[in-house]
């Protein structure tokens, strides 16, 4: 240039963001606002603060790009938040996945519970100081 000036370029990476693939085909941006809004929403009036939500979407977040680089299934991240939600809170789980595996009717719900059943017996029981395969002295 002739103004006399020096100009200086700099490189950087340049970084394509990681897409998600919709159930229809489509790709969208990667946007963890999303993940929390359903977490939110699946957790309205239940016992779990925002910051195990927000630690909780850290999570998802952090498992999905130490496993994708450029493009992820929404049914993957869908997979995930039902994974946290089963751990948190069993009523939000329930109520994602009701959205989540578009549930059409009752039964599907309970077939969705079925394999809980088992455990929140057994937690009942230990609360109420039932241990299987103790004796009672009398």
């Amino acid at each position: 240039m002739s103004c006399g000036r020096r100009y200086t370029t700099y490189e950087r990476i340049e970084e394509n963001p990681l897409r998600v693939v919709k159930k229809d085909g489509r790709r969208e941006v990667f946007d963890r606002k999303k993940i929390l809004s359903g977490l939110l929403k699946a957790c309205e009036k239940r016992p779990v603060s925002t910051d195990t939500l927000e630690n909780t979407v850290n999570e998802i977040e952090r498992d999905i790009y130490n496993k994708f680089d450029r493009e992820v299934d929404s049914s993957f991240i869908g997979s995930l938040v039902m994974q946290k939600l089963r751990i948190l809170d069993m009523v939000a789980y329930v109520r994602f996945a009701s959205v989540y595996r578009e549930f059409k009717d009752i039964s599907e719900f309970i077939d969705e519970l079925k394999p809980f059943m088992s455990t929140i017996k057994k937690k009942k029981e230990d609360e109420n100081g039932n241990v299987r395969g103790a004796s009672v002295k009398h």
